[in-house]
């Protein structure tokens, strides 16, 4: 029997989850999240694992369910974090419902697509009499908004054991995501000259100016129809308005297709030049996403979600997308893994985010099919 979709409990959880609000960098928010994601997956039957916080971000949460028979099996990628500040709720992005729209902080990255998956998920092991077939693992992170630096290494070891990875991000209407391009950020220093910046201006060199220059250059490579784009999102610098600014840090996130323009990517910036004299730039290479290029067993999970959308009806077609994701990892490592599975929306990283709620029963009954197809 297919699994259904009760759309109404799925926008019931959706604000239940979006009303705690988890940005990456407040670990005690996050774990509020993971206190929450704990509860729902053990009341599913799962037992959970519980690995601590490092490098200051929140907690892992692992939910494991036993299959009938041996081998490997499901492992379901999710993260709870959000780009959304505590305080948003209460200021520019309440929850609410516009029509077929629902407003609110990670509704649709990736707290929809999150408890879609869990509901059609717990659906099925309650029609099955509490297994399935083959084993699932669920795992729910803490940091993947600032490239999963900390809980990487427990993705990578769970996708080994598994034969399957589905990975509910948003999903763009009527497309989900078959690879992914590589995403890597770094972190440039400028250093300037230290002066009074009213009586002596004419003594220093200014950090911040000369990064302003920086930026321009860094950004106007980037080549959209490429696929490789460079993109400034964090600027530090400054102490007194009074004095000169003698370091100024900027992270970069670069976006690359294909593993040459990857390459291209490290060589340009680490052969940056000073924009002026008495400056200088130091480059960090950070945390890196690597290309996800769909094989044959990506491909094959591809052809089940299609059979699954055409038997209703819905149509469905696959990409490789710019955005990254942790299935970034667990493809680039060859487990079959299929992507952007979760509710498609709009404004996505911005204070107008919004899950389209249209999308909750196509998606519904392709991640519900995909896991009885795979695991039940």
């Amino acid at each position: 029997m297919p699994v259904t979709t009760d759309v109404d409990q799925v926008i019931a959880d959706i604000i239940r989850w979006a009303s705690i609000e988890s940005p990456t960098y407040d670990a005690a928010a996050v774990n509020r999240m993971m206190d929450e994601g704990g509860r729902d997956l053990a009341a599913m039957g799962f037992d959970i694992e519980r690995l601590p916080g490092t490098q200051g971000f929140g907690d892992i949460v692992i939910g494991r369910l036993a299959g009938t028979e041996a081998g490997p099996g499901l492992l379901i990628l999710a993260h709870v974090d959000t780009v959304h500040a505590v305080g948003t709720l209460a200021g520019p992005l309440p929850i609410r419902r516009d029509g077929d729209k629902l407003y609110g902080p990670g509704v649709t990255d990736m707290k929809g697509g999150t408890v879609l998956a869990l509901h059609v998920l717990g659906k099925l092991i309650k029609q099955k009499g509490g297994r399935l077939r083959r084993s699932v693992t669920v795992v729910l992170i803490p940091d993947e908004e600032v490239g999963s630096p900390s809980s990487r290494a427990t993705i990578e070891a769970e996708a080994a054991k598994a034969a399957h990875v589905l990975v509910p991000e948003p999903g763009r209407e009527h497309f989900v995501t078959s690879g992914r391009h590589a995403v890597v950020r770094y972190m440039i220093h400028v250093h300037g000259k230290p002066s009074h910046a009213g009586a002596a201006i004419s003594r220093g060199v200014s950090s911040i100016r000369a990064m302003a220059r920086i930026i321009e250059t860094i950004e106007d490579w980037s080549d959209y129809e490429r696929g490789q784009t460079f993109a400034v999102g964090r600027v530090n610098s400054g102490t007194w308005v009074n004095v000169v600014p003698v370091l100024c840090s900027a992270e970069v996130l670069c976006v690359a297709a294909t593993p040459e323009d990857l390459a291209d990517i490290d060589v340009r910036l680490r052969t940056l030049r000073p924009p002026f004299p008495n400056t200088r730039i130091t480059i960090e290479a950070g945390p890196v996403r690597p290309l996800f290029v769909a094989g044959p067993g990506t491909m094959d999970l591809y052809a089940k979600a299609k059979a699954i959308a055409d038997r209703h009806g819905y149509p469905i077609d696959h990409m490789q997308s710019g955005g990254g994701s942790d299935g970034n990892f667990t493809g680039a490592m060859g487990v079959p893994t299929l992507d952007g599975l979760g509710v498609w929306g709009g404004g996505i990283h911005t204070k107008e985010e919004f899950c389209d709620i249209r999308s909750i029963l196509p998606r519904g009954t392709i991640l519900g099919g995909l896991i009885e197809d795979i695991a039940g």
